[in-house]
């Protein structure tokens, strides 16, 4: 398989879950990968392991979007191992949910300034790397986006403005050979729903039971459509929001 075969792409938060998958699935494609991290090193060296074990191509870079300055580092450690770049994949996120009347300052920074900031940082690096040639701009956004749910306003909000921010950015583009798509993602099983206590539980339960295909997704599930939408296959797609839920979120 190689739908990405030579392309160049940045997943950022790509130290687990559905981010670690996308990378994996853009390697196993035939891209050259780079693995972005905050924190996680060891997760983050951890894929790129598991990429080169497979006979792909990948480094680790750490950086926090939300700093300008991580995320220049970023595109430019990425311009020095492999001299171009092709598709961007803004998966670093945050999310936390709390009822109004515990919300803060800090509350509502910590969600946007990773989520929104971050990620209009990276496109902005990206367009440099890009050139004349074009490329491609992937946003993970949520379900939430379109379906918030109680208690996860601010979390809503962020998804709901990186959507905005697809749909102008793609009029923005026109004619610079950019496409720029949003993958609304539903309920995932990752290593934070996990943590938080989501998996297992009786909400969890209630949204299984709500969600036509009846099971709570994989990141694989998302990082497929994300090969789709980052390969040619998807030539003709932009501004769009694509819903990868299982059907909970249909539009």
């Amino acid at each position: 398989m190689s739908k990405l075969k030579n392309k160049v792409a940045i997943v950022t938060g790509a130290s687990k879950g559905i981010g670690a998958s996308i990378a994996k699935y853009f390697a196993a494609e035939g891209a050259k990968v780079v693995v972005n991290y905050a924190s996680s090193k060891e997760g983050a060296d951890s894929v790129v392991k598991a990429i080169t074990d497979n006979g792909g191509t990948a480094i680790a870079v750490q950086g926090d979007v939300s700093k300008q300055s991580d995320v220049t580092r970023l595109f430019q450690e990425t311009k020095n191992a492999f001299g171009t770049l092709d598709i961007l994949v803004n998966n670093a996120g945050i999310y936390q949910y709390a009822p109004i009347e515990e919300f803060s300052e800090e509350f509502f920074h910590s969600q946007f300034n990773i989520n929104v900031l971050g990620s209009l940082f990276s496109i902005q690096e990206a367009l440099k790397s890009f050139g004349e040639k074009g490329g491609n701009i992937i946003n993970i956004s949520s379900g939430a986006s379109n379906t918030p749910l109680p208690t996860g306003s601010v979390y809503s909000a962020t998804k709901a403005a990186l959507d905005a921010i697809t749909i102008s950015l793609s009029k923005e583009f026109s004619g610079r050979n950019i496409r720029i798509n949003s993958i609304l993602p539903g309920v995932v099983e990752t290593e934070g729903s996990r943590s938080g206590g989501f998996i297992g539980s009786d909400f969890e339960t209630k949204l299984v039971a709500t969600t036509p295909l009846g099971r709570t997704g994989q990141p694989e599930d998302i990082a497929k459509a994300a090969v789709f939408l980052a390969s040619d296959d998807a030539a003709w797609i932009t501004g769009e929001k694509i819903s990868v839920s299982g059907g909970i979120y249909g539009i």
